[in-house]
């Protein structure tokens, strides 16, 4: 499975948690908000998955809603530590398997934690589907669910 493509290591491991996902193709964006226009919803219904890294090493997921950012004392607090910080390309890209722009936890090559926006529960969300031009529609409480997300305020205004 670490070998397949990104796309089809979403679509997999959604299918192997059982989660309905509906992924659409879409021209390539050059930013979120363009994305959102794209797929005629706002910028708050795209759910960013940010890769954060721990001192140690290790890396937790966070997803935030793209109108957005992530509240780094409110995360901190919530994992326990005194540090966390965003990755390199490269370094997220050796932690999922995915390029940024198309990171999503699902078929991620290791499975990190994730830690999810409150905001983002009870309604449809879009993500990424772990290829360029492609994106997700997926139930976000069925998706944190499916994940063992920890759903928490850890978000603030961009």
């Amino acid at each position: 499975m670490a070998h397949a493509n990104g796309a089809q290591r979403f679509l997999d491991d959604a299918a192997a948690r059982g989660l309905d996902v509906d992924v659409v193709e879409r021209p390539a964006a050059r930013s979120l908000e363009e994305a959102a226009s794209i797929l005629g919803i706002t910028p708050a219904d795209i759910v960013k998955s940010l890769v954060v890294k721990h001192r140690d090493g290790t890396f937790l997921f966070a997803l935030i809603p793209g109108d957005r950012q992530i509240s780094w004392p409110k995360l901190r607090a919530l994992v326990g530590v005194n540090k966390l910080s965003l990755p390199a390309a490269d370094v997220a890209q050796e932690a999922t398997g995915y390029e940024r722009g198309t990171i999503t936890p699902l078929g991620s090559t290791n499975a990190w934690p994730v830690y999810a926006d409150a905001s983002i529960a009870g309604r449809r969300i879009s993500m990424g589907a772990g290829a360029h031009g492609r994106s997700a529609f997926v139930d976000a409480d069925a998706l944190t669910a499916a994940l063992n997300a920890i759903v928490a305020d850890i978000s603030e205004p961009n």
